[in-house]
């Protein structure tokens, strides 16, 4: 069975409604959704802030590159355009990590790495994926570490940066 771990995050539009299709469309594949957190842009680029979660979905059909296809397949029907890097957009889907029972998939290819290269600095990643998941490990250098530990090495101005919303995203039996 295959696992994914999804960032999510969106900062035009109805942010909200779009992190929901992420979860509506994945259907019944959604295991977990962290708390929606909201953070300043990274990247350099002046925008408005993201609305941000986690997902946590398995689905024994998807490879990585099958991940991969659903996420662009989520992005271009909340009609994201990607005219400029780190800029703003009405869904970002970002695969972090992908698990092959308990095995993180490594891929080093023309469209896709794994786990993601930037996830470990990133507390828009770290935060919610923590919430959700305590006991999580992202591959760093060769090497599992976990979540939290990383999470603690980020600084702490980027840290204070990620904060809870009362927003929550439905699933399973809740939608």
């Amino acid at each position: 069975m295959t696992s994914v771990v999804l960032s999510i995050g969106s900062n035009l539009g109805d942010r909200m409604a779009h992190l929901q299709s992420v979860v509506d469309g994945l259907g019944d594949a959604v295991t977990a959704v962290s708390p929606v957190y909201e953070t300043d842009a990274w990247g350099g680029v002046e925008q408005g802030a993201f609305l941000n979660a986690v997902v946590l979905a398995d689905d024994s059909s998807r490879d990585p590159h099958g991940w991969l296809r659903r996420a662009h397949e989520l992005e271009d029907a909340a009609q994201r355009v990607r005219e400029q890097r780190w800029g703003p957009r009405t869904l970002d889907v970002d695969l972090v990590v992908v698990h092959d029972g308990d095995q993180q998939v490594s891929v080093h290819d023309d469209v896709l790495t794994l786990p993601h290269p930037y996830a470990h600095v990133r507390a828009f990643v770290l935060v919610p994926w923590l919430a959700v998941d305590p006991e999580a490990t992202l591959t760093v250098a060769g090497r599992p570490v976990g979540v939290e530990s990383l999470l603690a090495a980020v600084d702490p101005g980027e840290r204070a940066g990620v904060r809870r919303t009362e927003h929550a995203l439905r699933f399973g039996a809740a939608t």
